[in-house]
């Protein structure tokens, strides 16, 4: 019996319809130089794990939650005295995700978790780096739902970046806006509309 494999639906709209459309409004010349995904990687800092090392189990538990995928502990390149911190020591966790977890993952974010931020707003349009690429900043990670608010450990944000091919901050925006990405001040286009 052969199983069929389902395209993340986020995905299938990418390819349907946005790439095409995208081509048009950037005027390139080739469907392949339309920007795309290449990565989205997840990082949260747990420096209070020097006191507590329960608290960087915790967060490692809460990234495999939010992503399906096991975090990379990551840790000190050097020593500092001022915070009695020596090179090696544990002080974060980070994913990378690709392929079709990272479709799964930025549709959840878009349609579920950035919609349970308190006093939600709009993402800032100046956060990219010069390259395309764009981070947003969590302040906690209970914006997820399959986080268990009862389990939480402690209160804890996280940076999320969105890595693209994109050449330049207008072609990445350009493709972060058609895929749902909610920005101040910029008419958002609905991830689930089609």
């Amino acid at each position: 019996m052969a199983t069929t494999i389902t395209r993340p639906r986020l995905k299938q709209r990418y390819d349907d319809e946005i790439r095409a459309r995208l081509r048009e409004e950037l005027g390139l010349g080739n469907i392949m130089q339309v920007p795309r995904l290449e990565k989205i990687v997840l990082n949260m800092g747990v420096g209070d794990s020097l006191k507590d090392g329960r608290l960087l189990d915790a967060a490692l538990e809460d990234l495999t939650i939010i992503t399906g995928q096991k975090p990379l502990v990551t840790r000190a390149r050097k020593s500092i005295a001022g915070f009695k911190l020596r090179e090696g020591m544990a002080i974060g966790a980070k994913v990378t995700l690709r392929g079709a977890r990272m479709w799964e993952f930025l549709d959840r974010l878009l349609s579920i978790a950035l919609p349970r931020i308190r006093d939600f707003r709009g993402l800032d349009p100046s956060r990219f780096d010069g390259h395309g690429n764009y981070t947003i900043g969590v302040t906690e990670q209970l914006i997820f739902p399959e986080i268990d608010y009862d389990k939480v450990v402690t209160v804890r944000g996280m940076d999320i970046t969105v890595v693209t091919n994109a050449h330049t901050d207008d072609e990445g925006r350009a493709l972060l806006q058609a895929l749902g990405f909610p920005f101040q001040g910029m008419p958002a286009v609905s991830a689930a509309a089609s």
